[in-house]
């Protein structure tokens, strides 16, 4: 371990353990959502009070950061993953919000199925994410998050090849993409968040 006369400041790691447990609890609001059609409006809700307490989690990182003389590792790196934990929040309230505005019905068995990778990559994120403060075992995480994301990337080829297979029709098509397109970028932003952590690993070893 580096020797250092400056303190580093470990305000940081709650804060980004705090934004990774509220992506918990928004994974688990968005399964609901996809299977519960009579209670949409109300979870929809919930999904966006949500999303406003992520962004409250990563403007204060951005104020620590900003504020901080001494970081626990490179301010590029932090603020990565402050993005990648908004950018995962912000797609699953849209991947709601255009189920909601486009009047969307039953959806295909397949999303329910996307949702599951996510609360799966979101669990995962928020056990690892207080494991950041000694950088130790941590490898199991960025493996299984780019394992599940494989596996979303498959499922999401294999919806693409259903929606084109003549089952829905033209319009319908445009409005479930849009939503399974959400819905696959969080699953991006899950693995680009674990590469940041890898990154930082590897820097800090």
């Amino acid at each position: 371990m580096p020797f250092s006369l400056s303190p580093k400041d470990s305000s940081f790691y709650p804060l980004f353990t705090a934004s990774a447990e509220n992506l918990v609890a928004a994974t688990d609001v968005l399964s609901e959502f996809i299977h519960d059609h009579a209670r949409r409006e109300e979870l929809a809700g919930r999904l966006r009070d949500l999303e406003h307490v992520g962004d409250q989690h990563t403007h204060a990182i951005f104020r620590q950061l900003n504020t901080s003389f001494v970081t626990p590792f490179d301010r590029e790196d932090i603020y990565s993953l402050a993005s990648n934990l908004d950018d995962v929040m912000d797609f699953v309230e849209a991947a709601a919000d255009l189920v909601i505005l486009t009047g969307l019905g039953t959806l295909p068995a397949e999303m329910g199925q996307q949702v599951a990778l996510l609360q799966r990559c979101a669990q995962t994120t928020a056990e690892a994410m207080p494991r950041l403060k000694t950088l130790k075992d941590l490898s199991d995480y960025w493996i299984e998050v780019n394992r599940i994301e494989n596996e979303a990337d498959k499922l999401y080829r294999r919806l693409l090849s259903r929606l084109y297979s003549g089952e829905f029709d033209a319009l319908e098509i445009l409005k479930l993409k849009e939503v399974a397109d959400q819905l696959e970028e969080a699953a991006d932003a899950f693995e680009h968040l674990a590469n940041v952590v890898e990154t930082i690993a590897v820097k800090e070893s």
